[in-house]
């Protein structure tokens, strides 16, 4: 394993570094006000955002996640994390580069089970940067950590689904032209073959937005939406993918999405990471710069010791995506899971914590990094969820020891 970075990578972090020093971190704060403030039913983005967006696009930095060289630049997926950690340093540069969740896992799910009519219809606008998506898939009656009981049901009723559901944190509702749903659609199968991914566009009548569900106080912006599915019909060409091919689906969805979580993650940490180096420097008391006190040193040489760890078990779990695929790296894809977040959580509120009631306060972006990390350590699958797995497959491999051992 080589991760220097090829000429190409290196070239292109100098120009997203650049882009990001020149135009983005200026009007950062501006642009998350906006986002929260104008973003609206047929308003995907801002008009701060849409500016910079097509700067981004002009000067080729776009679409820069997929693999596939007809679609993007055919990065691979360590690559590409390289990329998307200088992204995380900002909350909004993955949007400006078109790579922000969750249009970036419905993109690379349409590109590969999408049938042609599907990929034309919805999968070119989103590339394009015309529309945005989301994904619905949790519920508020059923556990999102065990999507196995899903409720929301469809129904095929002729040439058309009928969908009746009820679902909550459907990320990226406001401002949307799609939904994609997992929903039951043969109640009677195995676990794993009872749901389906369908296309729902957001105008569809039984479609509805109930509310934006607050987090942590914050419920503006594309926001996490509690919606209703009420005899919502969609024809039967909706269908993404194989019936009873959801879970299959999500999992193709999710395993380059918790890369670029995780990776992003580290771009946020080390951010965090470098403005509490500055305040230790720069704040004095006790009779000295917070820099000489041993509290603050544990801080910063804990912090250096678990961003780069991170970083590399992250960029081993891509590699080995990418050279054995999606399946061989699924326990290493969920060690970096628990491992990036919880890194995350722990630097930030060092952070935080050196820069005192300032660190509590918008003033600095370590408050809001805080708020968005900390929902890392339950989306795409609990911590809880993922130590459990990654047990269970560890077990197992000592399982026929045991037997010769009877």
């Amino acid at each position: 394993m080589d991760f220097a970075p090829s000429d190409r990578v290196e070239s292109l972090l100098e120009r997203i570094r650049a882009f990001m020093e020149e135009h983005v971190d200026p009007v950062e704060r501006e642009a998350l006000a906006a986002l929260d403030r104008e973003v609206a039913p047929g308003v995907p983005y801002p008009e701060i955002l849409v500016e910079l967006r097509e700067r981004a696009r002009g000067e080729g930095l776009w679409n820069l996640f997929l693999p596939d060289e007809r679609l993007g630049p055919g990065l691979t997926n360590w690559e590409y994390g390289m990329l998307c950690e200088l992204m995380g340093r900002s909350g909004v540069a993955p949007m400006v580069f078109n790579c922000a969740a969750p249009d970036t896992g419905n993109m690379e799910i349409l590109a590969e089970h999408g049938s042609a009519e599907q990929r034309e219809r919805w999968l070119t606008p989103l590339l394009e940067g015309e529309i945005r998506s989301c994904f619905s898939m949790t519920e508020p009656e059923s556990a999102g950590s065990d999507p196995t009981g899903l409720i929301s049901r469809a129904e095929l009723d002729g040439d058309e689904w009928v969908i009746n559901g009820h679902k909550w944190f459907t990320s990226g509702y406001n401002g949307a032209a799609l939904a994609i749903a997992m929903v039951v659609t043969d109640p009677d199968a195995q676990p794993h073959r009872r749901a389906s991914m369908i296309l729902v566009p957001v105008d569809t009548p039984g479609f509805t937005g109930v509310r934006p569900v607050p987090v942590m106080g914050h419920d503006e912006g594309p926001g996490h939406w509690e919606v209703l599915y009420e005899d919502c019909r969609v024809p039967a060409g909706n269908l993404l993918g194989e019936r009873g091919a959801g879970f299959q689906v999500a999992q193709d969805r999710l395993g380059p999405g918790r890369i670029h979580h995780c990776m992003r993650a580290i771009g946020s940490a080390e951010r965090a990471f470098e403005l509490m180096c500055e305040r230790a420097h720069g704040r004095e008391a006790f009779g000295g710069p917070l820099a000489d006190k041993q509290f603050v040193q544990d801080f910063i040489a804990s912090s250096r010791m678990e961003i780069d760890q991170a970083r590399l078990m992250v960029l081993h779990a891509a590699w080995k995506m990418d050279t054995a695929g999606k399946r061989a790296a699924r326990q290493d894809i969920s060690m970096i899971k628990v491992i990036a977040a919880q890194m995350h959580q722990r630097v930030l509120d060092r952070a935080m914590q050196v820069h005192g009631a300032l660190g509590m306060s918008d003033d600095t972006p370590l408050a809001a990094m805080w708020r968005q990390g900390r929902w890392l350590r339950i989306a795409d699958g609990p911590d809880e969820v993922h130590k459990m797995v990654i047990a269970v497959r560890e077990l197992n491999r000592f399982k026929p020891l045991e037997s010769a051992a009877v």
